[in-house]
């Protein structure tokens, strides 16, 4: 590039900073990764106007605080005056190109899903296994909305709960969830490393309970799900006599390309206890409304969108829906 102070400022140099170099383009952050509106090229042979340089400058700064990048600091050029080389610009670029999945704020977190999370009645009898299957499903308006959602840093939340008594299963149930899995939160987030308001993730991140999941997809995000479901956390139970009994989240979503909607499907599963007297059977009990759990046993998704200072939503208002089985 002839981008340097004292040379003449060409259209290949600015379109080189919104589109054409590699990686350091605005447009590769900006535009694929969040979703905004590209900034146009400039007409090789005509001028690169005071606006258009204005509005490259306002866009990294956008990016940047977006982020939480450091970037240079710099006055961008008003019209009629002699265009300066704005310094550092391929390398803020760049930083920011970089740094694209992270992002210093989110949004306020989504809870109104429609359906039904809790299982209000008794699951099993006696002595046999059971299990109790929790399906949200998070739709969003299109792809490219949901690759924008994603993109910009957001999150989508599944957590657990029970707190219902009346067998001894209910007991060892209560302790299995309120201690290790228990508003622990599992999130998914677009990139297998991110810093989001503050907090790394990984592609799956589980946050809060005791002991350790036996399946954590540390490498699986919304971007490499597929259409078959895949384990993304599985976590047994720590009591003794109970660790056969597990609680198990698989994602996929409805297309290998173009996807538009998240299926998540949470399963608790119990081997039975076989000891004579005792029995298996957990109880129901009252509903989860929101984030405001009830007694029964539950699993509620639900979503923080990206930050809506420096970003557009582009995204909308995605959809949530759970049923029980």
């Amino acid at each position: 590039m002839t981008y340097s102070t004292g040379g003449l400022i060409q259209a290949s140099d600015y379109n080189g900073f919104v589109a054409n170099t590699a990686n350091a383009n605005i447009n590769a952050t900006w535009a694929t990764t969040y979703g905004q509106g590209a900034l146009a090229l400039a007409n090789v042979g005509a001028n690169v106007t005071a606006v258009q340089w204005a509005n490259l400058n306002t866009t990294i700064s956008a990016m940047a605080s977006h982020q939480g990048t450091t970037i240079t600091s710099r006055t961008s050029p008003s019209a009629g005056n002699l265009i300066s080389v704005l310094a550092n610009v391929n390398n803020d670029i760049a930083n920011c190109y970089t740094n694209r999945a992270n992002a210093a704020s989110q949004g306020t977190q989504f809870t109104a899903w429609t359906g039904t999370a809790s299982k209000t009645t008794n699951t099993g009898s006696g002595n046999t296994a059971w299990t109790i299957t929790f399906t949200n499903t998070v739709t969003f308006a299109n792809a490219t909305a949901a690759s924008a959602f994603f993109g910009a840093g957001g999150l989508v939340k599944t957590q657990f709960s029970k707190t219902s008594t009346g067998t001894v299963a209910d007991t060892e149930w209560n302790t299995f969830i309120g201690n290790v899995c228990a508003n622990a939160g599992v999130y998914l987030s677009g990139a297998n490393t991110a810093n989001i308001a503050g907090t790394q993730y990984t592609g799956i991140t589980k946050f809060g309970g005791n002991g350790t999941p036996t399946t954590l997809a540390t490498t699986t995000n919304w971007t490499n799900l597929t259409t078959t479901p895949v384990t993304v956390y599985k976590q047994f139970d720590s009591g003794t006599a109970y660790s056969s009994n597990y609680v198990q989240i698989t994602a996929n979503v409805n297309a290998n390309s173009s996807a538009n909607v998240l299926t998540l499907v949470t399963t608790w599963y119990d081997n039975g206890d076989t000891n004579t007297g005792s029995t298996a059977q957990i109880t129901g009990g009252t509903a989860t409304t929101g984030i405001t759990f009830g007694s029964a046993p539950a699993t509620v998704t639900t979503y923080f969108p990206p930050e809506q200072t420096y970003l557009s939503n582009v995204w909308g208002s995605p959809t949530i829906a759970s049923t029980v089985a």
